[in-house]
């Protein structure tokens, strides 16, 4: 299987102060043909403006993994962590039990963007967890999270991994994923080609393990391999 996901035909909230693009369903957004894909629950492109964000709020039972394309995000939760996220960043939590936190811009001129993506985790009532990792601008795929850990990647509890890549230069990534496995791609930024199809910005591709071996990715490009059970 292989099926294009379009920017432009995700769901779309605009608060103002938020502006958020949604994969998969969420909150007043519901598509009963994309709520999420294998574990993959939550892709949410947002932008937020500067000053604002999210005031303090509760999750539980839920792998929360945090992208900065641009900007900065000011973090504090329930299990003691405060810092600013920057841009290229990836900041990961393991909501288990319960956790609670906020997410606030902190620059009085300049908006953040930003990737929020959920994944469900294989057990409940994990006890939680946070971390971070900032993934090397070598052009080639980079594994920031994942149930194992390897590479310093962040922890999730879920048989699945997440890559990232930052492109300076033209380049085509090798798409390892086993058969009997299933991907997903996600172009946070830039264009790419895959399977002679055409990504841009926001766009997605879902896809079994074998219906796809290399992306074909231009400069100036971020973007994310998500590799699932």
């Amino acid at each position: 299987m292989f099926e294009l996901r379009k920017a432009g035909d995700r769901g779309h909230a605009d608060h103002g102060w938020l502006d958020s693009w949604h994969t998969f369903s969420f909150a007043d957004y519901y598509d009963p043909a994309h709520m999420g894909f294998h574990a993959l629950r939550v892709i949410n492109d947002d932008r937020i403006a500067a000053g604002q964000g999210f005031g303090t709020h509760p999750h539980r039972d839920m792998e929360i993994i945090t992208y900065m394309l641009e900007g900065e995000l000011a973090h504090k939760d329930s299990m003691g962590n405060g810092r600013v996220i920057k841009t290229g960043e990836v900041q990961g939590m393991s909501a288990g039990t319960g956790i609670t936190h906020s997410e606030f811009n902190p620059s009085p001129k300049n908006g953040t963007h930003l990737l929020q993506i959920w994944i469900m985790p294989h057990t409940k009532n994990v006890t939680p967890s946070y971390g971070e990792h900032t993934p090397a601008k070598s052009g080639n795929w980079e594994l920031v999270a994942s149930e194992s850990g390897n590479g310093g990647s962040i922890i999730i509890h879920q048989d699945a991994k997440i890559y990232v890549a930052v492109v300076e230069k033209d380049n085509t990534l090798p798409i390892n994923i086993e058969p009997q496995r299933f991907g997903w791609i996600q172009l946070a930024t830039g264009e790419a080609e895959i399977n002679g199809t055409k990504l841009s910005a926001g766009d997605g591709v879902a896809f079994s393990g074998d219906a796809a071996k290399t992306l074909n990715v231009r400069s100036g490009s971020k973007v994310l391999l998500f590799d699932l059970a």
